[in-house]
């Protein structure tokens, strides 16, 4: 499982209250600036998938971001935390172009009863897609002072919530970062490129 840096908040205010953002996968020690978020470091340039059939969480928060790669290229982002998260039926895939064609990896895990585990988990995505439902939610809070360890600017837009919950999880992503993930009966594959998790 990848798990790239994590990605700074944006200062301007991003209305994301109608796409409750969560994710499957960061280790958050203190923060910089405006924002109790470290300095990001460089994403690949190949967005990512991950769908889980339930994803059942603690200690949620979601703001606008921004990720860099390493052209520079700057890439809009929500950024989602959850302090604790279970994941069942967790699947991640990415496809590469190669000099050899397109190469994908498509790692399977959390299935059979015993879904995959993850702490101080962090995502920047571009997309979510599932049946949610939430716990003590409060949409349109300043993300500064949400009540995860991992904030956002002072100004921007936020939403918390005690609990989370998500079914038929799908995500783009360009980033997943947390400071434990348990592939309970991990599997990885090599494919030509045309299977993916959605």
């Amino acid at each position: 499982m990848k798990f790239p840096n994590m990605v700074r908040s944006r200062a301007g205010r991003v209305a994301l209250a109608t796409i409750p953002v969560v994710a499957a996968s960061s280790l958050l020690f203190g923060g910089v600036a405006q924002g109790a978020v470290p300095v990001s470091f460089a994403v690949s340039g190949s967005e990512f998938q991950i769908s889980a059939s339930q994803l059942e969480g603690t200690g949620f928060s979601q703001y606008a971001g921004v990720t860099q790669d390493t052209a520079g290229t700057q890439h809009s982002v929500a950024i989602a935390n959850i302090a604790s998260a279970t994941l069942a039926d967790l699947c991640q895939s990415v496809v590469s172009d190669t000099p050899l064609g397109k190469v994908g990896v498509l790692i399977t895990a959390g299935s059979g009863g015993n879904p995959a585990s993850a702490t101080n988990l962090q995502i920047g995505m571009t997309g979510l897609r599932g049946d949610s439902s939430f716990g003590n939610i409060r949409i349109g809070v300043d993300a500064s002072t949400v009540n995860t360890a991992a904030k956002g600017s002072a100004g921007d837009f936020a939403q918390d919530a005690d609990t989370v919950s998500i079914a038929n999880l799908q995500q783009n992503s360009w980033s997943t970062q947390a400071s434990t993930f348990t592939l309970t009966g991990m599997k990885l594959e090599l494919t030509d490129g045309t299977k993916t998790c959605f």
